[in-house]
Order: C-alpha cells, then sequence, then structure tokens
C-alpha cells in the first residue's frame, strides 16, 4: 500500500500496485499445495495383462448364482446349503476356462447374505464375477 507523506498530493502515482496480485497468487499457491496430494492419490489395482495369444475357443457356461431375500442360494436355480456352494466352487474353480459367475441378489436381501455368497466365490478361486442387475436397477 502506497502512502505519501509530503502534503503536496498533486503527483499521480505512477507505480502499479502489485500486492493485490501477490496476495491472489499466494492464495492460490496454498490452495494448489493443500490440494495436489488429494489428487495425485494412488489405488494400486491388478490389471490384467495383455497377450498376443488368440482367446481360446472353448467358451465355459456361465454358472448364476442367486441369492433370494430370505437368504436362500440358489445354483442354477437349484436350491444349495453353504457346504454344496463351496464344493461346487471348489469344482468349477479347478477347470481350465473358468466360467463366469453371475451373482443375481433379491434387493430385500440382507447385504450379509450376499456378502457371504460374494466371499465364498472369491475364496474358492473363481476370478471372473459379475453383478446381474433386475431392469429397476437394483442388485
Amino acid at each position: 500500500m502506497g502512502m505519501s507523506v509530503s502534503d503536496v498530493s498533486d503527483e499521480y502515482q505512477t507505480a502499479i500496485n502489485v500486492v493485490p496480485l501477490v496476495d491472489i497468487m499466494l492464495v492460490l499457491l496454498i490452495i494448489f499445495i493443500i490440494t495436489l496430494p488429494v489428487m495425485t492419490h494412488a489405488v494400486k489395482i491388478d490389471l490384467p495383462r495383455a497377450t498376443d495369444a488368440p482367446p481360446p475357443d472353448v467358451k465355459s457356461v456361465p454358472i448364476n448364482i442367486d441369492v433370494s431375500y430370505n437368504g436362500a442360494v440358489l445354483w442354477n436355480n437349484s436350491p444349495v446349503t453353504p457346504t454344496e456352494l463351496r464344493l461346487k466352487i471348489k469344482d468349477e474353480a479347478v477347470k481350465d476356462p473358468q466360467p463366469e459367475v453371475h451373482l443375481s441378489v433379491d434387493r430385500r436381501a440382507k447385504y450379509d447374505s450376499a456378502a457371504t455368497v460374494l466371499f465364498a466365490v472369491q475364496r474358492g478361486g473363481l476370478k471372473k464375477i459379475g453383478f446381474v442387475a433386475d431392469a429397476s436397477g437394483a442388485l
């Protein structure tokens, strides 16, 4: 801020006042310093590797697992117990082209029921898991 000490105020100040510009630049610098670590936060993911080999022609039939509102699990439209589910998952996990798992959960089902089935599929060794939504968009 410029102040005139003399009594004569007829002179115009010819210098540009850069204090507001410096204030704005310091504020922008502080904003960038604060937001930069947030923007550069990285999440490690395991991406598939590209190969030159053509995909195998053998197509496997997808497995449909349904979780009903009361927690009952259906394997391709037939009810299974948790023990049978684990055994079937282990049998399917050893196949060379692993089948896809299509998991469909009723919207009224408890989260615990769906999470238990999803954990069993993942723990059993099946890698291709997809979620199927109904027409209304809910799982």
